[in-house]
């Protein structure tokens, strides 16, 4: 059973924003662009390493990056500062272009308030297009361990990049062991597609990861800021992932889990008023942001965050972030509700901006990096875009209009590797083919699983599906101007321990003006 969520006792919408958001200033000085703790001289000294959680680099652009650090000598400490005192630190932070830092490029500090959980997000420009670089972080006398990123290509350049889509990390259903096949495989870039973390309480019946439990902390469902925050903590301890981190930069998007199982928009799945939710909602996406290589706009006002977002890969691939939970209809309660013309997994505003932004993309791809399944499958996965039909049409429409430029679309949730057809008229399956989508299974949530198992059934009955395994991994993927390439890789069990070896399940190739996914010998 869940715990009671907080209460926010009737306060009007400004005071709610106040009580839960945090001030520009915070946001300013943890981005490095305003301040420093000159007058946190007599904040103690940290006596041990306070960079436990690791280090990481996201929002590539073709001229920076974003860089992250949280300071938390004590990461589970129940209070969710990590063992850190109330107070700023200044951290210092470096970018060069060797591991030994020889040739330091830019350097700056970003302040580590309380209020943002000790994390900094610097934000670095004035770096080369298409380069590789490394970083480090320096606080109190302490050095963390060194991260490496590469910078988007030029705005004109058709350089090929290589990916990896992953999803669902539930730290308690096993190791992170795909993420050691996936550094293994180098790839410049991460696509995080939702669930970093889990908000049920860990108990012995679901602790099914060979590892000590994590105490009676965890064993409530996170209901505070304080509890989100030492969830965090609780799986970004793990070396592997910390490794993924510190190996690319990650462009990410949250699901349903960073904040609670199933919700949409302002509506809790399971009953909680609405000034409640919105409470949580607020303090969920605030860690969110604390513990994640974001941009300042992803750090919410209040109950609110711009998560969607629009990248590019200089000339080959402009990446569509979504967002698709913030803003869509609740489940829909029966099948006419669910057909309803007006119907939104995306919400009018964030529909209109992506249909925008693919019309006028001038790339040769255009990648949709999204949560829950596009294709279809049956009528009663309301959860996915079988549940909003109306906008999903609305989407497939604009993908298969003449002069949008080819599009493949790379999702997250369903903890299974699946690869399918997006056809203009799922009603027809002769209908054109207008897109591509490759679902990556979990990291780890659901535990080791196996090649096949009941929910096959469902997804290979339709003759647009091309692939279905159930084990854990992530997408592999390769973008250059005539293809864009996923391999499936997988780990044959996550349970025991991270020693499992990754292996290649299969191969999928969508070429540039040849509609549809072709296997790859």
């Amino acid at each position: 059973m869940s715990a009671a969520p907080p209460s926010s006792n009737g306060l009007d919408r400004r005071l709610f924003l106040q009580a839960a958001g945090v001030g520009v200033g915070a946001l300013l000085a943890g981005a490095g662009l305003a301040g420093q703790a000159e007058a946190a001289g007599g904040a103690p000294r940290l006596r041990d390493d306070p960079f436990r959680l690791g280090v990481a680099s996201g929002e590539p652009a073709s001229d920076g990056i974003v860089l992250w650090t949280r300071l938390a000598p004590r990461p589970l400490a129940d209070d969710g500062h990590g063992g850190m005192a109330r107070a700023g630190y200044d951290v210092r932070w470096q970018v060069a272009e060797d591991e030994r830092f020889h040739r330091v490029v830019r350097a700056g500090t970003a302040l580590a308030l309380p209020e943002l959980g000790h994390s900094v997000h610097p934000q670095v420009r004035g770096l080369r297009p298409g380069r590789q670089y490394f970083y480090r972080f320096q606080a109190r006398g302490h050095t963390s361990p060194v991260g490496r990123f590469r910078t988007a290509p030029g705005a004109h350049s058709r350089a090929a990049f290589s990916f990896a889509t992953a999803s669902c990390q539930a730290w308690y259903h096993g190791h992170f062991s795909a993420y050691r096949d996936l550094v293994a495989q180098d790839p410049d870039v991460v696509f995080f597609l939702g669930d970093y973390v889990y908000e049920y309480g860990i108990t012995a019946a679901n602790m099914w990861r060979n590892a000590p439990a994590p105490g009676p902390r965890h064993e409530l469902e996170t209901n505070t800021l304080a509890d989100y925050r030492v969830r965090y903590s609780l799986f970004k301890t793990d070396p592997d992932l910390q490794a993924a981190h510190a190996a690319a930069p990650w462009i990410l998007t949250p699901d349903d889990h960073e904040v609670q199982n199933d919700y949409a928009d302002e509506k809790s799945y399971y009953g909680l008023s609405e000034e409640d939710f919105l409470l949580r909602r607020a303090v969920a996406y605030r860690a969110y942001y604390e513990n994640c290589p974001l941009p300042p706009l992803a750090l919410a006002q209040g109950p609110d965050a711009r998560l969607h977002r629009r990248l590019r890969y200089g000339g080959l691939a402009t990446l569509h972030v979504l967002d698709g939970r913030q803003y869509r209809d609740p489940k829909p309660a029966n099948t006419e509700e669910q057909y309803a013309p007006g119907r939104s997994m995306l919400g009018t505003a964030q529909e209109q901006w992506l249909y925008r932004g693919l019309r006028t993309a001038d790339t040769r791809w255009n990648l949709l990096l999204q949560q829950v399944g596009m294709v279809k499958v049956t009528e009663n996965r309301v959860d996915q875009w079988d549940g909003y039909p109306a906008a999903r049409q609305r989407l497939l429409d604009v993908l298969g209009e003449r002069g949008v430029a080819p599009s493949v679309v790379f999702t997250g949730d369903c903890h299974r590797s699946i690869a399918g057809d997006l056809l203009a008229d799922f009603a027809d399956p002769d209908s054109a083919v207008v897109s591509s989508e490759f679902l990556g299974t979990s990291i780890a949530s659901d535990g080791d699983g196996a090649p096949s198992d009941n929910y096959a059934k469902d997804w290979m009955q339709h003759p647009w599906m091309s692939f279905y395994d159930g084990r854990r991994g992530y997408v592999l993927g390769h973008a250059d101007a005539g293809a864009v390439t996923a391999e499936y890789r997988a780990v044959p069990y996550v349970r025991a321990d991270n020693q499992a070896a990754g292996l290649s399940l299969d191969r999928f190739r969508v070429e540039h003006g040849r509609p549809g996914m072709q296997k790859v010998s």
